[in-house]
């Protein structure tokens, strides 16, 4: 059978289609600019067997024009990947966030999709978009069987007493209040390929790292998540591209008294002009933040005159060792819960391509025993940069978050 895999964005809708006798991605894409304004939107779709992508502009005034588009192009002459539309025998969606109902990727029903709608409080930024995207293959793939598989889920094992906030008990039941954790099918992939590679040890203790513009850990025990780092929303946590992470609560009121500011329009600088482009100054790209702060592997000249500046430099330097010392500081924390780590495992855009993010992350886990052979560490790919007196086993594992949800969809299917 052959799974197409969608992620809907507020304005994009990224996919893959997977042929999943042998688990190979046929083709991939993205619909960018949707309802953006009148006439805009923009498809790249690239099949993987050797015809031509298709990459222009085109009008994408809404989410079900776009997937027909999509659809269409699957099935063409010139840049399709299958005979027939029936060959792809359903769908899988990523959705934000499950509730505390759903531990589990599940076929989509109309009970379902009202409780992706009664859920959108706890994501209204993605929920919504992720619902328009199942609504629009309902529409345009009248039959075929649609498959939800939440961002939630994988951290659902987490014992009450780590997913409980310390608030008003009544609070917490009356209204969800909860940590959900996100980033789950990534933290699923990458802890299930550790534990093959410590040779499917029982009782294994695994802490997860997924490193990147958004950033979370997790700390796995036996395949179970018992803690993450994200909470009720993706704003708690580690610094990020643009988000706070993890403040004293208070700073929120201090800040609206201060600046006039009501709490959503603090909760918007929190979330988008905060972490590592807040600090520097300069980006929330750590690649531009790391040429700004000194790293002069990836030069770009776009940005010579903030390098230039001894402040800029100064506050990129410290926006990023804000954000290697909070890594370790949870990751340590979590090393210590589970009573210590088989592996260590290093995700995501920066978790993967960063060499000297894993680095210096992993020097502040000294005490733990815990040391990088620099030399592996230089590679890339899915690579082990254990060093040779390290009493942690540390690895590099590209994340797959759209395989995981073709296979679940397969399953299901």
């Amino acid at each position: 059978m052959k799974v197409l895999v969608i992620n809907c964005g507020s304005s994009s809708v990224k996919y893959q289609v997977f042929d999943m006798e042998d688990e190979r991605v046929i083709a991939k894409g993205i619909c960018e600019k949707i309802a953006v304004s009148e006439g805009s939107g923009h498809i790249k779709h690239t099949p993987q067997n050797g015809k031509p992508t298709f990459n222009e502009d085109i009008a994408l005034p809404n989410h079900t024009v776009a997937i027909k588009k999509v659809l269409s192009l699957l099935g063409s002459e010139e840049y399709g990947v299958v005979a027939n539309l029936s060959e792809i025998g359903a769908v899988g969606h990523r959705v934000l966030n499950g509730g505390p109902k759903y531990a589990t990727s599940v076929v989509v029903t109309q009970e379902v999709i009202e409780d992706i709608k009664r859920f959108i409080p706890l994501g209204p930024l993605h929920n919504p978009h992720n619902l328009s995207g199942i609504n629009a293959c309902f529409e345009a793939m009248p039959g075929v069987a649609q498959v939800a598989t939440f961002d939630t889920s994988f951290h659902a094992t987490m014992p009450e007493h780590a997913f409980t906030y310390a608030i008003p008990y009544e609070y917490t039941q009356k209204h969800n209040i909860r940590r959900y954790g996100f980033h789950g099918t990534s933290h699923r992939y990458v802890s299930e390929r550790a534990i093959e590679k410590l040779g499917g040890k029982p009782n294994s203790r695994v802490v997860t790292l997924h490193l990147g513009n958004g950033s979370s850990l997790a700390a796995i025990r036996d395949g179970k998540v018992i803690d993450t780092s994200m909470g009720l929303t993706p704003l708690e946590g580690v610094p990020m591209g643009t988000r706070s992470g993890s403040i004293d609560p208070a700073v929120v009121e201090f800040i609206a008294d201060k600046e006039g500011f009501s709490v959503g329009e603090v909760l918007k600088v929190l979330n988008n002009e905060s972490g590592i482009y807040g600090v520097s100054g300069v980006s929330s790209d750590f690649r531009d933040v790391e040429f700004v702060a000194g790293d002069q592997r990836s030069p770009n000249p776009d940005l010579a005159e903030q390098a230039a500046d001894p402040e800029l430099a100064r506050r990129s330097k410290l926006a990023l060792e804000i954000f290697y010392y909070n890594v370790a500081k949870i990751a340590a924390s979590y090393i210590a819960v589970l009573g210590g780590a088989d592996a260590i495992v290093f995700t995501a855009g920066l978790g993967e391509n960063s060499p000297e993010t894993r680095e210096r992350i992993i020097a502040y886990l000294a005490a733990f025993g815990v040391t990088v052979n620099v030399e592996e560490n230089a590679k890339r790919g899915e690579i082990e940069i254990t060093g040779a007196d390290s009493k942690v086993r540390v690895f590099v594992i590209p994340t797959n978050e759209e395989l995981v949800i073709a296979r679940d969809t397969n399953a299901l299917v």
